[in-house]
């Protein structure tokens, strides 16, 4: 039995389509081409005798049960996620899958984000989940409301300056 872990936050299930083709691809690797690798690379340390100490054993026990733990989510994950496409009926107002041009009311600076997944999200690609406080102070917000978040490093006001969907 594995070591219990509390529940962690629910995120919300859904994806944009390049971000479900992203998820499927990496477990078709970790699948199809890491674990095979790494289950041979095993079987050579296995084969070199004392396994207690055997680093390249060790190791490679330890990477397999990474990717496995990884399939496992992946595969699960997989099945519960909706893919969320197509434009909204008013492409004025924000909604998943948006990309936003915000204006920082403080400084003037001009910021682009894109509303999506939890599972796909990435602050420095510009990436947001949908489950972050900045998503949920701008959905359903229009082009040039103003909308204040609550951000880990306090609140922050911003302008929509533009709203685009793919």
């Amino acid at each position: 039995m594995g070591r219990w872990r509390p529940p962690g936050e629910k995120s919300t299930a859904i994806i944009t389509r390049a971000g479900f083709e992203r998820l499927r691809a990496e477990l078709d690797e970790l699948w199809r081409r890491r674990r095979p690798e790494v289950v041979k690379a095993l079987a050579a340390a296995a084969a070199e005798g004392d396994r207690s100490e055997n680093a390249e054993y060790t190791y490679r026990k330890k990477q397999l049960a990474e990717i496995d733990r990884r399939v496992r989510y992946l595969s699960k994950r997989l099945q519960t996620l909706k893919v969320v496409e197509g434009r909204p009926a008013d492409p004025e107002v924000v909604y998943f899958g948006a990309r936003i041009e915000l204006e920082r009311m403080s400084d003037g600076e001009i910021v682009r984000y894109r509303i999506v997944g939890a599972d796909e999200a990435d602050a420095r690609a510009g990436l947001i989940s949908v489950d972050s406080p900045l998503a949920r102070a701008l959905l359903r917000r229009r082009l040039d409301d103003e909308v204040e978040a609550q951000l880990p490093s306090g609140p922050v006001r911003y302008m929509i300056v533009a709203i685009e969907y793919d």
